[in-house]
């Protein structure tokens, strides 16, 4: 734990509050409740064991004990409008995508829009992400991100679609995992703050761009209203939208929804 403390927390790594729990049912409930109390810009929480934990759209995260690295951190972005809140998932999802390629070099790593981490030559789901804002009372509004990551999950315990890390040869610690990803996620909400949350002036939609295995990819995107679209996934906007062209029809910009990669053989 001290050595954990010592590279994360500032000044080495420029975190301002760091605490690890054996248990709970949500790191991101946990963290939202300090949050209303009070807690400062930029504190982590992370659990050896998550019970009750919320993804996208209401699914549920459940982490084994010593497998997963799951953690919330919170954010108080300053001066950021609120416009551009929604980068944030987007940018851990980068920030992923980094911090596996310095401890995992040889683990093929990328993003499916808007924040899936995609691993292994099979691209399996290996983490999730989920934002949500604060209260307004409590220290100012804010966001607490959290995230899912399989390190070492056995594969029976995965559902279908997912791996984790150790599947694909990961040798390194969950310790120096956190570390890593903690690093890149500071470093990376630093630049886009001190940007104003201008996702080009600071090139994360760049970098966005070409960690995205969804770009240039066919699609079937399944709307929160029940319906999909069906297309081409062509670019990212300046808001964060997935732009897809749909057979036979104009661009349309999707700000929410699930993306499913079609193969040749797939339909709608």
């Amino acid at each position: 734990m001290y050595a954990l403390r010592t590279a994360v927390l500032r000044p080495a790594g420029g975190w301002t509050a760091l605490e690890v729990v054996a248990s709970t049912g949500s790191t991101n409930a946990d963290l939202l409740a300090e949050a209303g109390r009070g807690a400062p810009d930029r504190s982590v929480l992370i659990a050896e064991e998550q019970v009750r934990g919320r993804g996208r759209l209401d699914r549920t995260w459940i982490s084994r004990p010593g497998a997963t690295v799951t953690m919330s951190v919170l954010w108080r972005p300053e001066g950021v409008p609120a416009d551009r809140l929604g980068w944030l998932p987007m940018l851990a999802g980068v920030a992923l995508v980094d911090a596996i390629a310095e401890v995992a070099p040889d683990v093929p790593a990328a993003m499916k829009w808007p924040n899936d981490l995609l691993v292994g030559p099979s691209r399996g789901k290996a983490a999730g992400i989920l934002a949500e804002m604060t209260a307004v009372s409590g220290g100012g509004p804010g966001v607490v991100l959290g995230i899912g990551l399989n390190v070492a999950t056995p594969a029976h315990e995965l559902p279908w679609g997912a791996t984790s890390l150790a599947a694909h040869g990961l040798t390194a610690t969950r310790a120096e995992v956190v570390v890593a990803l903690l690093g890149h996620l500071y470093l990376r909400e630093a630049e886009w703050r001190d940007a104003g949350g201008d996702a080009d002036a600071c090139g994360l939609r760049s970098d966005y761009r070409s960690r995205c295995a969804s770009l240039g990819s066919r699609v079937r995107v399944e709307r929160p209203g029940g319906d999909h679209l069906v297309g081409m996934a062509e670019d990212v906007d300046p808001q964060g939208r997935l732009l897809v062209h749909p057979d036979g029809g104009e661009r349309v910009a999707v700000a929410a929804g699930d993306v499913v990669h079609l193969r040749p053989a797939d339909h709608p």
